[in-house]
């Protein structure tokens, strides 16, 4: 028996094929591309993930036998708006979770108290009800239109099995979900001049949303199965991880950054801007902070200096107390703590000393002082995190980990292979969606290595963090 996950990611789409011991079978990866209009923009051609899919899937079925196959899962990138009309055709291209050009409708949301007390979180111009909202007043032509209101894995979802459905992990990014009833509000809908029947059906993310299609079946040469609700993208990437139970966490170093918290009940508390969605296994919940620019970050100073992210972290050596120059890692907005769209990055303390690598060491500190700010709001719900997985691309960077380590005074867990970590989290829903397995094959992966807290930098980092947030005192008040 063989299970595939596939994780529709902002730069690439992930597609994995694994046993029924989790042992991975084959792999593929498929770029995409991002089209940035304005300041603040951020777009995507829905028909591209779908033209990816099946370049994934094809390769999977040529690298293995996949005549067993019993299930697929689905990740994604959350939060983004597909608009499609009744032909199932895009309206537009796709808003994506970066894009903050609704920053004023996400305002006038998150004025009206019931969106933060039925939802459980900010209205953040980031999420996809004040993208829609924009849609409305900026493009009515397209707003009348609309069909169905889709998240960018269901749009692939609909491409795969012809069904309208999501799960409760990604719709929880919508603001339309009553986060603790696990329902849409048809109170939220009504605000936003929509109701159910432009919403697609929900199911938990172990639960068959549909089979496939038996012509993409045909034509990919492997058999029409289950697919499964699957998840949002972190959300994914805890299943994968194993990051289920209460107290659980993991920290993801990716395009943007999360310190992520499995919780084994409903704990909202908009006001950290902490984000409080549903978990993709039943009755389970998860608290996350976010930051908008991780690795971004290290790759706009490697666009500007020409350099790429290895040629500049590679003369950083040991870690050593907080250089003088501060880097802000805004570089399109904010959520938690500050929830400012408007925001932008900044370095300061700036010399004729300060050079390329001065400058990645600044980067990288800015980043791990955010993550401080995350670890300070969750905190301020009541979550603690003593240890956390270490996952994304930004984990080959060991220097980046010890700083992390040192600085939010946790152990990180560096697993054995956790590059495939959503598209794991998908196959492993897929896993529970076909019958085959029970919850318990969201385990822990192998940990290859421990990154402990420098102790004779812990108060060193503790100064750095409380000069990072001066320096937003700053800057916010420009």
């Amino acid at each position: 028996m063989t299970y595939i996950g596939l994780d529709l990611g902002t730069s690439s789409l992930k597609a994995i094929l694994i046993d029924d011991k989790q042992n991975v079978l084959a792999e593929h990866s498929v770029s995409l591309t991002v089209q940035r209009l304005h300041d603040g923009w951020s777009e995507q051609d829905p028909s591209s993930w779908c033209e990816a899919a099946v370049e994934a899937l094809s390769s999977l079925s040529t690298q293995a036998d996949c005549s067993g196959l019993r299930g697929i899962g689905l990740s994604g990138h959350m939060h983004g708006a597909t608009l499609i009309g009744n032909n199932d055709q895009p309206l537009r291209p796709c808003m994506l979770w970066n894009d903050t050009r609704s920053h004023l409708e996400a305002a006038q949301m998150d004025a009206e108290p019931a969106f933060r007390e039925i939802s459980g979180n900010i209205v953040f111009s980031g999420f996809t009800a004040p993208k829609v909202e924009w849609v409305r007043i900026n493009e009515p032509e397209v707003f009348q239109k609309i069909h169905k209101v889709l998240l960018p894995k269901d749009f692939l979802r609909l491409f795969l099995t012809g069904e309208y459905a999501s799960e409760m992990s990604d719709a929880a990014g919508t603001t339309w979900l009553d986060t603790g009833e696990r329902d849409w509000s048809d109170d939220l809908l009504r605000r936003c001049h929509l109701d159910r029947s432009h919403m697609p059906t929900l199911v938990e993310g172990s639960e068959a949303s549909g089979r496939l299609r038996a012509r993409l079946a045909e034509q990919l040469s492997i058999p029409s199965v289950v697919v499964a609700g699957g998840a949002g993208d972190n959300a994914a990437a805890a299943i994968g991880a194993g990051v289920v139970r209460d107290g659980e966490a993991f920290l993801s170093l990716g395009t943007s950054g999360v310190l992520f918290a499995a919780n084994d009940g409903y704990r909202p508390d908009a006001a950290t801007a902490v984000h409080t969605f549903c978990h993709a296994a039943p009755n389970t919940w998860h608290q996350m902070g976010v930051i908008l620019a991780a690795t971004d970050a290290l790759e706009w100073l490697s666009r500007l200096t020409g350099q790429t992210a290895a040629e500049l972290t590679a003369p950083l050596g040991d870690l050593r107390a907080p250089t003088k120059a501060m880097f802000l890692p805004y570089l399109g907005g904010e959520r938690t703590p500050h929830n400012d769209a408007a925001i932008r990055g900044q370095f300061v303390n700036l010399d004729h000393a300060t050079d390329a690598t001065e400058a990645a060491r600044a980067v990288l500190q800015g980043v791990s002082f955010a993550f401080a700010d995350c670890q300070d709001a969750l905190a301020a719900t009541g979550t603690t995190i003593e240890s956390a997985l270490a996952l994304g691309g930004g984990t080959k960077s060991e220097h980046w980990l010890n700083m992390l380590a040192t600085t939010l005074g946790i152990n990180l867990e560096l697993p054995e292979a956790g590059d495939f970590g959503a598209a794991l989290g998908a196959a492993r829903l897929s896993m529970m969606a076909s019958g085959d397995f029970g919850q318990d094959v969201a385990s822990k992966p192998p940990i290859a290595k421990t990154f402990t807290p420098d102790s004779d930098l812990t108060d060193a980092m503790k100064d750095g963090h409380a000069a990072y947030k001066h320096a937003y005192s700053l800057l916010k008040d420009l």
